[in-house]
């Protein structure tokens, strides 16, 4: 194997751009005041913001300008990511659809064929919305004959979405549109004739140019349900259910299978708890809200009305339902209940002694095809809907089920899957034999790579309290431990989101042509156990997940898989957090830090955009005791100077700095708002450098500031790479890395 050295020149000094700190600035929680000079930047249209943006934008360029293996990186991942892939299709009215890019395409496009024989026609291509592929298809809805396309476009990676609708016939476009939408379903009743959604009500400054609406950070209040007819104006749209005296509910509408019901899952935060209402559409006159000529909100039923436990509809035979929840299950369970008895509860599939239940689709008449995570592997059972009772287990490698596409009217059912080392495989089991096989529909190849160089495999380490954790490590096969490998750590530990086994490109190429070990820790915090373990990294018990992580990287370094100076951490969103608060932490344990889209400002995260629904993982400021635990470890709060710690049982004094870091951003993210990581560049910039003379920290902190984009959907196959590019040639320059041929 031949190889490249690594460029020896160091990175050339930089110059950080000043910023304004305002000292007027000082917010009184509970009696601690705390500064926060750079408020100036929650004003992303404000030209000192744009100034600051613009110019750490040249300290960026300066750095990446020095990355050697840049081009290399580009070269490689556009390489690999030259292959056709295919998404499960789904089918309605007897024609299937589904999503494939034949290679570089910036979005995948939307096709259907009548019948599995039929000849695929592209229905919608998204990268035709716009000339430079920043709008992507953000969610899709076929009506149940067929006939209709309804699909949201997104501008620049936002959250905001427009809704339109197409007769998949002939491909025409109906002039239906509606703006303001978002946290949606598109919710077709059963004749076709519209759909319900849900949206904001426009802002008062509403001029009609909803594309632009990403760069707003308003807190979102007041969500309301609408029914959409066909053929109509937004403005006609029926208003089905809104709550004034509970601004911050957000509301999922969903029509059942068999078309009679309208079921609304209401939310408050993104905690998995909902409370659960249904309307009997049916008892409407002609079977649609409005059309009697009143204004009334739709007469749903609350069979559940607190916020107690998670509840999902995943079946029902008339008044019969079968629910997913977590009510007294934390691993969660099937119950089935008679809505009009709402005492009626009763157990169709008890919660599991250890796996946790992730899915549960019905399929072909009384079955469900279940899917379980147990030790962050999944496993696929067919089982009676009317008992429960195990039918057959379905044997599955180990990987992650992306998804589950199937009907109760339908034989079929198609399976998403992917691993470490499977860059994907649709299945379709046919499921009127009595022996259901999973067969390889269709199988995505990657030319110019072989799995059989590499394994994954899984180890479990202790945490700071003893805890087990699991963490998955990739690497080429045979490596010596011998400590000189670079590693790349990944984590997210937050919201009960389970990380499980994903192929990566960017991933291969780390292995293949920088020797990189990659790993992904299921630290606390996470789904992967349930909601004991979501609980163990929320809240007051937050530090927890910082603990793991850190523990995550020490574990690699005592195994000899690294050394400090060639471990990588990176993360995003609640990862980026995650990664900036082990940072300040730890400052010394890591060579190179990649926080994408964090939240950094943990006393104003609520004030922004959806923030608020965050406060059930993270609490909030505005309460005394959650404040403590905030203050803690707000990462725009605890940068401190390592080399003034003390350091050993000696106390001595070490010449110590932060890793090299990158933060990542963009300018429409309106989840994470980019001000989160704008206020931390600021602050590690005056703390660490420009606030000190012959400062010891060498090591550069910049940002990569993406244009129209936001907080990660949506972006486009070029920004993809060249994001990947740019960040693991900056962690290869920084941590001294050659390119291996």
């Amino acid at each position: 194997m031949g190889s490249l050295a690594a460029a020896d020149e160091p990175l050339p000094p930089l110059r950080y751009p000043p910023a304004r700190r305002d000292g007027d600035i000082v917010d009184d929680y509970h009696g601690v005041l705390v500064p926060d000079p750079y408020r100036w930047m929650e004003d992303l249209e404000s030209e000192e913001t744009k100034e600051f943006v613009a110019a750490q934008a040249g300290v960026a360029d300066t750095v990446l300008a020095t990355c050697d293996h840049r081009g290399r990186l580009r070269g490689q991942l556009t390489a690999l990511l030259d292959h056709p892939r295919h998404r499960a299709p789904f089918k309605r009215g007897g024609s299937y659809f589904y999503f494939h890019n034949p290679g570089l395409l910036p979005h995948s496009v939307l096709y259907v064929q009548h019948g599995l024989g039929g000849e695929p026609a592209v229905l919608l291509d998204p990268s035709a919305l716009s000339d430079d592929a920043t709008v992507s298809l953000s969610m899709v809805g076929v009506s149940d004959d067929a006939a209709h396309l309804a699909y949201g476009t997104s501008a620049s990676g936002s959250d905001w979405v427009t809704f339109r609708v197409m007769r998949v016939r002939d491909r025409r476009r109906l002039p239906d549109t509606l703006s303001w939408v978002k946290f949606s379903r598109i919710a077709w009743t059963r004749d076709g004739r519209g759909f319900f959604y849900s949206r904001f009500p426009a802002p008062k400054d509403d001029d009609g140019g909803a594309s632009e609406c990403g760069i707003r950070t308003d807190v979102n209040l007041n969500h309301e349900v609408y029914y959409h007819l066909l053929g109509t104006e937004q403005s006609d749209d029926v208003l089905c259910w809104s709550d004034p005296e509970h601004p911050k509910y957000i509301y999922t509408p969903e029509v059942t299978e068999d078309g009679k019901y309208l079921l609304l899952s209401v939310s408050e935060t993104s905690e998995p708890v909902n409370k659960l209402y249904y309307c009997d559409l049916s008892s409407l006159p002609h079977g649609l809200p409005g059309l009697n000529g009143t204004h009334e909100l739709l007469p749903f039923v609350k069979l559940v009305d607190e916020f107690e436990a998670y509840y999902g509809v995943i079946a029902n035979d008339d008044i019969q339902f079968t629910i997913l929840t977590n009510k007294y299950a934390p691993r969660y369970k099937l119950s089935r209940v008679d809505v009009t008895d709402p005492e009626s509860w009763t157990d169709v599939l008890p919660e599991d002694d250890r796996a946790v239940l992730e899915s549960a689709c019905a399929v072909h008449g009384d079955k469900l095809l279940v899917n379980y995570l147990s030790d962050v592997r999944y496993v696929l059972q067919l089982r009676s809907l009317v008992t429960g009772e195990l039918l057959h287990d379905i044997p599955i490698d180990i990987g992650s089920v992306n998804g589950i596409s199937g009907r109760r009217a339908d034989s079929e059912v198609f399976v998403e899957f992917a691993s470490f080392l499977t860059p994907g495989i649709v299945y379709r089991c046919d499921l009127s034999s009595g022996d259901p096989v999973m067969r390889v529909y269709r199988e995505i190849s990657v030319p110019g790579f072989d799995r059989t160089e590499f394994e994954a495999k899984q180890v479990f380490y202790p945490s700071k309290d003893g805890t087990r954790i699991p963490m998955f490590v990739v690497s080429r096969k045979n490596m010596c431990l011998d400590g000189s490998h670079p590693a790349l750590l990944f984590g997210y530990g937050g919201f009960g989101m389970s990380v499980t086994p994903q192929f990566s490109a960017a991933r291969v190429v780390l292995m293949r042509n920088l020797g990189f070990v990659t790993c992904v820790a299921n630290i606390r915090g996470g789904g992967e156990y349930g909601e004991g373990w979501h609980k163990a990294g929320s809240l007051a018990n937050k530090q927890n997940c910082f603990d793991d992580f850190v523990a995550a990287g020490e574990f690699l370094v005592a195994a000899g898989y690294t050394t400090p100076s060639r471990l990588c951490v990176e993360g995003g969103s609640n990862g980026g957090l995650l990664v900036a608060a082990c940072i300040n932490q730890r400052p010394d344990l890591f060579g190179c830090a990649l926080a994408h889209v964090g939240v950094m400002d943990m006393l104003r995260f609520h004030k922004f955009t959806i923030g608020r629904a965050w406060t059930c993982d993270f609490g909030c400021s505005e309460n005394q005791e959650e404040f403590q635990w905030l203050i803690k470890y707000s990462p725009l709060h605890n940068v401190r100077r390592p080399w003034e710690e003390k350091c050993g049982a000696a106390g001595d004094r070490r010449p110590r700095q932060y890793p090299s870091t990158m933060l990542l951003t963009a300018d429409h993210d309106d989840r994470v708002v980019p001000s989160h990581t704008l206020k931390f560049l600021a602050t590690m910039q005056h703390v660490l450098c420009t606030g000190v003379e012959r400062s010891p920290q060498t090591n550069p902190i910049v940002a990569r500031i993406d244009r129209k984009s936001g907080h990660g959907c949506g972006r486009s196959t070029q920004k993809i790479i060249d994001e990947a590019a740019d960040r693991y040639a900056f962690a290869a320059k920084v941590m001294g890395i050659s390119w291996i041929d």
